[in-house]
């Protein structure tokens, strides 16, 4: 796990010193180690910070060249299946000069090209500089896991893990004028958009190729999920998530670092820690995050998994007076503004405490298995869809802040139903807090086009496809790499591993979200591990007392003073109780991110 940036094509006085910024910006993602390789004679300067967790010695250092000196490459994240991939390549036994999978994706690439990338089952940005050819390429895992970003003009081109590795540059990008529309829109900037306009994030399982003599970029797809109806008998459907599920887990233990798990109390968290004692070649070390406020506390549920599976385990007590010093070091830690990711900046906090390097998360079944009220929401959504949009439209008249997103649905595609589900302000509270016009917000939104690329999908699998490429991708996902890296934490989740994930994906829909029981299949796969108070209880939801927390805080209460009376009146609301906080602090962040 690593941060990485790059500058190709700009002047090589600038770009050396350039990179080095970009480094230095993003050292808290990559404390163990750093390096630069700069090809003066091609403008090429590539970067990497490095948080060592295979072969931890020098022989892991990035950028790292091939061994034909042909290929550069600068890398961030896992590529977990490379001792098969290796197994694959047959290389003679003394040929390899490190025990990183750096070094297969090298040789990998050496041999099959652009086709390599299918191959690899992890979480993974890349950069490759083909010293022949001239060529840099950036590649991106089919989740979407690991964020990578770059900017490309006449000059040339920029990449980078974040977005403020740009800023460190000082070369004036331009802002994006539409950021704080699409932010209260979702509660956080939508993939590919950031808030700088010409900054944008590479496709989930794509590559793009630049070429140094032409000056010009092409990105294509290497790799997408597909939804099928291929398993369609139950018994088989269990066997296959559990068998998947758990290679993926072991797979994701592997490492010279220390890894471990978070224990929210829940489901996901519980097979994994369940699975991962298994198969651990040592006491695992589990953490959990309790709180005074027992209405928040899962203590209870956590005690009964750590004595089940006898891990090493630390409990951590949040306090309210552990949030508000934290506070102002989770907005400068955020890099793009988003209303969510504090729970994982404590997490993360934790587990550096502990002495972790690496923690697995439960990110993926919800969106995978129908974990979420929007998958019995759906034959709804459709029924309201259709009422004429001028019926739909009105709703924002209503007064009530939860039906007037009833005018999303009046949207042509899937964007509006997603937007109805987990929007965070109806059009009509945007232009207000924007103090802009209603034209200029449906612009924005409507360039988010989704198409009818989602026709072919109904009920459960259209919920998963929105929760996953929507919601976990750029939300969820993203958010917990930023906050996860400002401590020098990776998160690895094992849900997504590739494998599992084909396997759910080819689940027939009406077995998959079948009854009442969410996720069924996946407690069926693993109920025999897991003790029947975990899984046979209401879903609580990983929820911290912020609600309660933030009404005593500055940054709330300043907003009652507020010239605009619609930030003014949005405040009094969450201090009633009618407005949860993580939408009041996503009007604060279009107020003060300049600032942060």
């Amino acid at each position: 796990m690593c941060r990485i940036a790059g500058i190709i094509g700009f002047p090589d006085h600038h770009s050396g010193k350039l990179t080095r910024l970009m480094n230095e910006s993003m050292v808290h993602g990559g404390p163990d180690d750093q390096g630069i390789y700069h090809d003066e004679s091609n403008l090429v300067c590539l970067g990497n910070r490095r948080l060592s967790l295979l072969d931890l010695s020098p022989n892991g250092h990035q950028p790292m060249v091939s061994k034909n000196g042909k290929y550069v490459i600068t890398y961030n994240g896992e590529v977990y299946n490379f001792k098969e991939i290796s197994a694959q390549l047959n290389l003679p036994d003394d040929y390899l000069q490190s025990g990183t999978d750096t070094e297969i994706i090298l040789h990998a690439f050496q041999k099959w090209g652009e086709a390599a990338f299918a191959k690899f089952n992890g979480m993974f940005a890349i950069a490759i500089y083909d010293t022949e050819k001239k060529e840099l390429i950036l590649v991106r895992d089919p989740s979407g896991i690991k964020p990578l970003y770059y900017s490309f003009d006449s000059r040339g081109l920029i990449f980078a893990s974040e977005v403020k590795a740009f800023t460190a540059t000082n070369l004036n990008f331009e802002s994006n004028p539409d950021w704080k529309i699409l932010l209260l829109a979702h509660g956080h900037i939508p993939e590919p958009h950031t808030t700088y306009k010409s900054v944008k994030m590479l496709p989930r399982g794509s590559f793009l190729k630049y070429s140094f003599s032409s000056k010009k970029t092409v990105i294509k797809p290497f790799y997408s999920y597909t939804f099928s109806n291929n398993i369609t008998e139950q018994e088989n459907a269990v066997i296959k998530i559990r068998e998947t599920l758990t290679d993926g887990i072991k797979r994701q233990l592997l490492a010279d670092a220390p890894v471990g798990v978070f224990l929210s109390g829940g489901i996901d968290s519980g097979i994994i820690a369940s699975v991962a004692s298994r198969h651990s070649s040592h006491s695992l070390k589990t953490l959990s995050v309790v709180f005074d406020e027992q209405n928040y506390s899962e203590r209870k549920y956590q005690e009964l998994l750590v004595k089940k599976i006898n891990s090493d385990h630390t409990y951590f007590t949040l306090t309210e007076r552990d949030f508000n010093d934290a506070l102002p070091n989770i907005f400068r830690g955020m890099d793009q503004p988003s209303s969510d990711g504090m729970n994982t900046w404590f997490i993360a906090s934790c587990a550096k405490r502990v002495g972790l390097k690496a923690v697995l998360s439960g990110i993926g079944a919800d969106e995978l298995l129908g974990g979420y009220p929007s998958f019995h929401r759906m034959n709804t959504i459709n029924w309201l869809k259709k009422i004429p949009n001028g019926l739909l439209e009105l709703s924002e008249n209503l007064g009530n802040d939860r039906l007037s997103k009833l005018a999303f649905l009046s949207n042509d595609d899937d964007l509006g139903a997603y937007l109805f589900i987990r929007g965070f302000f109806a059009k009509k509270a945007i232009v207000e807090i924007t103090e802009t016009s209603l034209l200029e917000v449906n612009q924005v939104l409507e360039n988010q086009h989704y198409g009818s690329k989602l026709d072919f999908l109904k009920g459960g699998n259209k919920a998963s496809y929105l929760e996953m490429f929507l919601y976990m991708q750029n939300q969820l996902l993203k958010d917990t790499d930023t906050m996860s890296m400002q401590h020098g934490i990776e998160v690895r989740v094992p849900f997504l591993d590739k494998e599992f994930v084909e396997t759910v994906l080819s689940i027939d829909p009406g077995l998959k979200f079948k009854g009442k029981m969410p996720k069924h299949l996946l407690i069926e796969a693993f109920k025999d591990i897991l003790p029947e108070e975990i899984w046979n209880r209401p879903k609580m939801g990983f929820n911290f007392p912020y609600q309660v927390w933030f009404k005593r805080n500055d940054m709330a209460l300043k907003l009652l003073g507020h010239r605009n009376l619609k930030i003014k009146n949005l405040a009094q609301m969450y201090l009633d109780n009618k407005l949860q906080w993580s939408r009041l602090y996503a009007v604060i962040l279009t107020e003060e991110w300049q600032s942060c």
